[in-house]
């Protein structure tokens, strides 16, 4: 691997995996609002947010961090109050009891309205802050915290939506992917030089053991680590890493408020790329290099998979994440390269097809479903077990495998997508 590559994945590494206070969704969606709010330069007396169908499915049903509500109008409103966009995906981290307190007044004052906007990239946010004669306009598309436009008044400060629109990928994803060149970049660049993705352990670690002492969610970790998981799922190296991943996922889509890090754009991506390897090692008391290797080689295998997935999809990102783990954990069971394979070829041959219906405190189930596919196929590869290219969407080869789940993430699943929006925007 020549230095242009290997700088390039660091790069990419470092754009992907960052820290995120709440569910990215509904704080990007903030995040816009901030922006908007900001360029205006006063309180808005009116706020109009325009939201692909994605990013609305995603924001409906999560927990705010710090504010005990859920969905988006709260979300909007701090945002606007106290959101400062310096600080991306940890935009409300400046919260206040006082700020809320307002936050609700703006929501009952019917000042926020929200909309579907159809036609755009899968991620778009759209925020409008006037008062007055007075209007800003703040535009997020592709990323979760890449402005396409920025308008004040007549005044356009920003205008790349044009560049999006006719290319999905970005410059930095010019770089693509494979296994093989991720498998090297693991397993071969010096250890000092990505030992920064130790980052991830200490962060959503910390999002767990929080976790542990509150009640978050539907406490699907508080559950398997309780007197029926521990009757029936016993105490093991695969109990401990579902009840650390679950934990965690609990706290973050009850919305507390505590930073994890993100993978790709989402932050249960982020938990499950990295919480089943920290586990597995440390229940098998491998060395700090190991766990180095096998975190970037999860979190790398994660970005590659998402760069012909796209950032939102009908596909559960947990199928994603948990593939990354499976890599992981296998090689630290000591898999080899092609076992490796076996692992991601078991993975998408089992849970390929797990719908998203949006961030909420039931995806720490998901979560955990995910984790458990992760160790049965990671074991299933020692053993050299594998699911073949006769069966489904199996290739022979391995990046095509993976080119066959995107696929029907990306593009079968599309149908899926808008009747999952129609089923939770018609609810009774």
């Amino acid at each position: 691997m020549n230095e242009i590559t290997k700088k390039q994945i660091l790069k990419l590494i470092h754009q992907e995996v960052i820290p995120a206070i709440g569910c990215t969704e509904p704080i990007a969606v903030s995040l816009a609002a901030s922006k908007a709010s900001e360029l205006l330069g006063q309180k808005p007396e009116r706020i109009d947010v325009y939201l692909s169908a994605n990013i609305l499915k995603n924001a409906m049903g999560v927990g705010i961090p710090g504010t005990g509500m859920v969905g988006l109008p709260i979300a909007i409103a701090l945002g606007c109050l106290i959101g400062k966009s310096e600080y991306e995906l940890e935009v409300l981290r400046d919260l206040t009891p006082e700020a809320l307190e307002e936050g609700k007044r703006m929501i009952a004052d019917q000042k926020i309205h929200i909309g579907l906007k159809e036609n755009v990239d899968k991620l778009y946010i759209e925020v409008t802050c006037r008062n007055g004669e007075e209007r800003a306009t703040a535009i997020i598309a592709h990323e979760h915290t890449r402005f396409v436009y920025l308008s004040k008044n007549e005044a356009v400060l920003l205008d790349e939506l044009a560049k999006y629109s006719a290319q999905e990928n970005n410059e930095e994803e010019a770089l693509k992917l494979s296994f093989d060149l991720v498998y090297d970049f693991a397993m071969n660049m010096p250890v000092e030089e990505i030992r920064f993705i130790l980052d991830t352990a200490k962060l959503n670690k910390h999002v767990a053991e929080e976790a542990v002492k509150g009640q978050f969610g539907h406490e699907v970790g508080k559950t398997i680590s309780g007197p029926y998981g521990h009757k029936y799922l016993g105490d093991s190296a695969y109990t401990h890493m579902l009840i650390l991943t679950a934990a965690a996922c609990d706290a973050r889509m009850d919305g507390a408020m505590i930073p994890v890090m993100s993978n790709s754009g989402s932050g249960n991506q982020g938990i499950a790329a990295t919480l089943p390897v920290v586990s597995f090692a440390e229940d098998i008391h491998c060395s700090e290099e190991q766990l180095i290797r096998a975190l970037m080689l999860s979190h790398l295998m994660v970005i590659y998979v998402k760069q012909s997935l796209g950032r939102l999809s009908a596909l559960c990102g947990c199928v994603v994440a948990a593939t990354g783990a499976s890599c992981g954990i296998t090689w630290l069971m000591g898999g080899s390269k092609k076992q490796i394979t076996y692992a991601i070829k078991n993975m998408i041959g089992n849970i390929t097809g797990m719908i998203c219906d949006g961030a909420k405190p039931s995806c720490a189930m998901k979560v955990a479903s995910g984790v458990s596919t992760a160790m049965l196929s990671a074991m299933m590869a020692m053993e050299n077990k594998v699911v073949t290219s006769v069966e489904g969407i199996i290739d022979e080869d391995v990046d095509q495998s993976i080119y066959n789940l995107t696929s029907i993430g990306s593009k079968g699943m599309e149908t899926t997508d808008k009747v999952v929006l129609d089923i939770m925007t018609h609810k009774k």
